[in-house]
């Protein structure tokens, strides 16, 4: 088994710079990667050789480990292309960070022989295990793994079972891609290119050392104590929620952006207005949606600064940060589908042509925004009974 040698980690704005020369490239497959229901693989080979999914991936394996912040950065700049797009190199480089809590023979196993593995997951524990000498046997379903298509390895929830079959832990489990089957059951309004399908473990047996359990990590306990770059001592929920607001960050800002552009040459109809960018009411419209994804900006790289500001003083945020962070990302994701709204109805009926780029934008977003763990209602909620501490949080998860 080869390890890579380690090399100096690009900065965040190399990798950047290498994403926006190939803008054009992922907006040109955007519309085939949603008809595929995947991401082209010229645009996962760009990607790739840019560096997108080395973000979050330890660097003694080849991998960059830059901070949670860049992950966001990495992501939204995708995002200002394509949001299917944007959402695979989000959850392919959440999802290394998460290899990367695992002990350092599992993420041997992952990328020893393939520095260049991709990894996709789902935390929900949907499936059964059995405990057998060594590890487990495990069967079940992970139901919209994003980047199914594209993923080398998953890291997949599973209850952890003692010697009688009863469940006494909740955990993760690093699996092969090629132990695993698929099947397509992604069929949607919006982020059709993200391919988050089905896979599936039929009797597949996973040793201890790829197993993690989830509650220590919850409380920053991970299997590496003294890792060599601060990542792996993010937040593990904070980071988890918190990499989902990226690709929204790059929607907005590419709405914005078309909204602007086009307001010197669009009429508002039935109206003396020969341009929308003459109306005072546009004008507002427009400066309402800029501030409403200005705002999702800074919520969303605050919370991402605390989480690394923490990591690199090697202290873990308290419960109270911790909530914040969730409220934080719904609050961004809030923010960025209320300035879709506006920016829709500014832009008029032609925002819904099937020809233009807006509505896909807007459907992207819109399906994104209503992933269980950036609902902004339940992070309001989590971050409410934390402020006055009470003991009735809804999830272990903050």
């Amino acid at each position: 088994m080869t390890i890579a040698t380690q090399q100096p980690a690009p900065t965040t704005e190399t990798v950047l710079a290498r994403i926006r020369a190939i803008l054009p490239l992922l907006a040109k497959n955007a519309a085939q990667g949603e008809t595929d229901r995947r991401v082209t693989e010229e645009s996962i080979a760009a990607l790739t050789d840019a560096g997108a999914f080395k973000i979050a991936q330890p660097r003694r394996y080849g991998g960059y480990g830059l901070p949670v912040r860049s992950m966001l950065e990495v992501s939204a700049a995708v995002g200002e292309a394509d949001g299917g797009t944007a959402w695979v190199v989000a959850l392919s480089n959440v999802c290394a960070w998460l290899a990367g809590l695992f002990s350092r023979q599992a993420q041997d196993d992952v990328w020893g022989a393939n520095p260049d593995a991709k990894v996709s997951g789902v935390l929900a524990p949907t499936a059964e295990t059995t405990k057998v000498d060594g590890g487990y046997r495990v069967t079940g379903r992970w139901y919209y793994n994003s980047g199914s298509w594209h993923a080398d390895w998953a890291g997949v929830g599973i209850p952890l079972t003692d010697e009688r079959g009863e469940v006494v832990d909740q955990g993760m489990a690093l699996i092969p891609r090629t132990d695993l089957g698929l099947e397509e059951t992604w069929f949607v309004a919006g982020m059709r290119s993200s391919g988050s399908n089905c896979l599936i473990a039929r009797d597949v047996f996973v040793p201890d050392h790829r197993v993690m359990s989830v509650p220590p990590a919850i409380a920053g306990r991970y299997a590496v104590e003294d890792p060599e770059e601060d990542l792996y001592r993010a937040a593990f929920v904070p980071t988890l929620a918190l990499v989902l607001a990226g690709p929204q960050l790059g929607l907005g800002r590419a709405a914005l952006r078309m909204v602007r552009e086009k307001a010197a040459r669009k009429a508002i109809s039935y109206t003396a207005y020969t341009t929308q960018a003459e109306s005072a009411a546009f004008q507002l419209q427009l400066a309402e949606a800029a501030m409403r994804i200005d705002s999702a900006h800074l919520h969303v790289f605050r919370a991402a600064d605390d989480i690394d500001t923490a990591a690199a003083n090697r202290t873990y945020p308290d419960a109270e940060l911790r909530a914040r962070v969730r409220a934080d990302t719904g609050w961004a994701v809030e923010n960025v589908t209320k300035a879709f709204d506006v920016l829709l109805s500014a832009h008029g009926a032609g925002s819904f042509a099937e020809a233009n780029p807006l509505q896909r934008m807007w459907r992207d977003s819109a399906v994104a925004a209503r992933h269980a763990i950036v609902l902004p209602a339940v992070g309001y909620e989590v971050y409410g009974k934390a402020l006055l501490g009470r003991d009735d949080q809804i999830t272990p998860l903050v």
